[in-house]
């Protein structure tokens, strides 16, 4: 049996600790504060509200088998339901972490030049 056969076979919940631990790893060479938006702002962009529903109901039964950033990212991830603030709407529009892409005024030549 492969990897991958347990992939398909891992429950919904034990694919969002999974996600949620992928996107922590990646965010944590950087520093931890900006790890932590980092980790949110990529949940509150691209999850969808089912996702969330079911990344809320782990965190909220503890949170077992998240990474620590996870669970510091846990308070600035939108809940399914509520109302974007004006700071959630900021990070929305806002480049990534670290000033980079179009949003932060950087030009496409720019980034494809950094892509190599």
């Amino acid at each position: 049996m492969s990897p991958e056969d347990d992939e398909h076979r891992a429950s919904p919940r034990d694919k969002i600790i999974r996600m949620a631990n992928q996107i922590a790893t990646f965010f944590e060479s950087k520093p931890h504060d900006l790890g932590v938006a980092g980790t949110a702002e990529h949940i509150n962009k691209f999850w969808e509200p089912r996702m969330r529903r079911m990344f809320f109901e782990v965190v909220d039964a503890g949170g077992e088998g998240l990474r620590p950033l996870v669970m510091d990212a846990a308070a600035t991830i939108r809940r399914p339901g509520e109302p974007v603030s004006a700071q959630q709407s900021a990070q929305a529009n806002a480049g990534v972490p670290g000033d980079k892409g179009e949003a932060a005024g950087e030009t496409k030549s720019r980034i494809a030049a950094s892509q190599g």
